[in-house]
């Protein structure tokens, strides 16, 4: 397998013969994980609130989901912390999902394979299920089109488990990425409180320094969702 990296999205790069993984740590991927884990029955990823409202209009039962700024959007029904996406909340439903970066990278990555959530809290389900792909593009949603730290450092953990498999890193961002890669869980933790959207979130309040911690933690989901 070769592996490469998107320190943003670049659809125009993403092609049938690769599979996707987006990865935004804070939150998104990590939250949608969860909600499919607990029984949610699909995602769509939605450019914008007004995208996500419109096929809510369409679908009877499915829920709006996502944020803007880091808190839900007006008429939807779901915010973006993994709390929320309990069993009984999405259990047989399904999410139409906007958020500020992390739905715009599912999008852009339309054209792969597959499209994989990639976060720490599933990665080495995700490292297992891309095992027999021959290529795979991780591609990390960043923040309002720049680079994010901890998206950096989850791609860069994937790359050392899967360089660990046998794969070999593809391009530039890939080996930048793989500098980036935490040491252990508790280099992962500590890098997810304190990167500077951490540090943004922990400003909203006590609910988004519980989904940082969340986030920050590794391997506690089993399991690997495709789109």
């Amino acid at each position: 397998m070769k592996v490469a990296v998107q320190p943003i999205p670049d659809g125009r790069r993403i092609t049938r013969d690769t599979e996707a993984v987006v990865i935004d740590v804070l939150r998104a991927t990590t939250t949608l994980t969860v909600a499919l884990a607990n029984g949610a029955a699909a995602v769509r990823p939605a450019a914008s609130p007004e995208a996500a409202l419109a096929l809510r209009a369409g679908q009877p039962g499915a829920l709006a989901c996502g944020e803007r700024g880091g808190r839900i959007v007006p008429g939807f029904d779901l915010g973006n912390s993994p709390f929320e996406y309990t069993p009984e909340r999405v259990g047989g439903r399904t999410l139409l999902f906007a958020s500020t970066n992390g739905s715009l990278a599912m999008v852009a990555a339309a054209r792969a394979r597959r499209r994989w959530l990639g976060a720490f809290v599933n990665a080495g389900a995700l490292v297992q299920s891309l095992g027999s792909a021959a290529h795979a593009t991780l591609v990390c949603a960043g923040k309002l089109g720049r680079p994010a730290l901890e998206d950096m450092a989850c791609a860069g953990w994937l790359c050392a488990r899967l360089v660990e498999h046998g794969a070999e890193l593809d391009g530039e961002g890939a080996r930048f990425a793989a500098s980036l890669a935490p040491a252990d869980a508790r280099e992962v933790a500590a890098l997810v409180a304190n990167c500077p959207h951490a540090r943004e979130m922990a400003e909203l309040g006590a609910a988004w320094v519980r989904d940082l911690e969340f986030c920050g933690r590794v391997d506690t989901v089993n399991r690997a969702f495709a789109l």
